[in-house]
């Protein structure tokens, strides 16, 4: 019984990571959010955006050892108190990525679309191999809507 278990979480995580291309899953601040999940040493995984508003990190909760990256955006708008939003960003719900290469982050800034922000991922097939990806961010900060995209 354990072991059927095991099975179909293994092949319910290769399905939900094989066939990524495609948005990202955003969602509202989670047990992946949590402080000790940020992966040392902090200041090579986290980086602030448009004068410290918009922040980063990047997040390990350990399981799915094969789907355990997250990405933390902290980013206006501001609550009534002055506190930011607090998004997760995953490879699905409930599913990390398999890996992120946080160092090769990059950003640009258009008036018209926002910041917009690129790093290499990678996810799980199910099979015991990595597909690699571009993950692609796109946050307004007037509004808060972050779109995402996963391409190869």
């Amino acid at each position: 019984m354990k072991l059927r278990g095991v099975m179909l979480t293994g092949v319910l995580l290769g399905a939900a990571c094989a066939a990524q291309a495609g948005p990202a899953y955003v969602g509202p601040c989670d047990f992946a959010a949590r402080a000790d999940n940020i992966v040392e040493p902090w200041s090579e995984n986290t980086a602030t955006f448009a004068n410290g508003a918009v922040r980063l990190a990047l997040m390990d909760t350990i399981e799915p050892a094969a789907a355990a990256f997250h990405i933390l955006v902290l980013s206006p708008p501001y609550d009534e108190v002055g506190g930011r939003q607090c998004r997760v960003i995953s490879a699905a719900k409930d599913t990390g990525f398999g890996g992120v290469d946080f160092a090769a982050l990059s950003a640009s800034y258009d008036p018209a679309t926002g910041l917009s922000l690129m790093l290499p991922v990678s996810t799980y097939d199910g099979t015991g191999d990595a597909m690699s990806h571009q993950l692609r961010m796109t946050l307004n900060q007037a509004t808060g809507v972050i779109a995402t995209e996963v391409a190869p």
